[in-house]
């Protein structure tokens, strides 16, 4: 078992928990890359969402708090990441990295149930068009999009 970070654990530091359809929230449905290379910040991420759900300034506030949510979820996951590679691999016993992905894992859920609550209060004050744009922007996650980094 490799001591590095598991790849499901990769993809949910992402994009503080881009495995879950929710995590759509965390994938622009064009990407705007900085570089070839390069992924996207969470900054970036943010900026993208809300332009392709074309976020009205009536909404701004509900925004303002998915955004934040992101943010957070992605600190969680930036923090958790920084505690894994403290760890010496050598050290690392089959237990302590299955904890830690328990660890991943459990603040996924966390993060999921706090951005879908506060997703939910923004997607219930839309328009029925524009819950279609945001349908769009989730139903394209997956597709041509780059990992987050924070």
């Amino acid at each position: 078992m490799s001591h590095k970070l598991p790849r499901a654990a990769l993809l949910l530091l992402a994009a503080g928990l881009s495995l879950a359809p929710l995590a759509a929230m965390a994938q622009p449905a064009a990407p705007a890359m900085t570089a070839p290379d390069k992924p996207e910040t969470i900054e970036q991420r943010i900026a993208s969402l809300k332009a392709n759900m074309q976020i009205t300034l009536d909404e701004t506030d509900n925004w303002n708090a998915v955004a934040a949510v992101m943010r957070a979820n992605t600190a969680t996951m930036e923090q958790l990441a920084a505690v894994k590679r403290a760890q010496p691999a050598a050290d690392m016993t089959a237990l302590d990295d299955l904890l830690t992905y328990q660890a991943f894992a459990q603040a996924h859920v966390d993060g999921l149930v706090k951005l879908t609550a506060s997703f939910t209060v923004l997607y219930n004050q839309m328009p029925d068009a524009q819950k279609k744009v945001a349908d769009g922007v989730f139903r394209s996650f997956g597709r041509a999009h780059a990992p987050v980094k924070g």
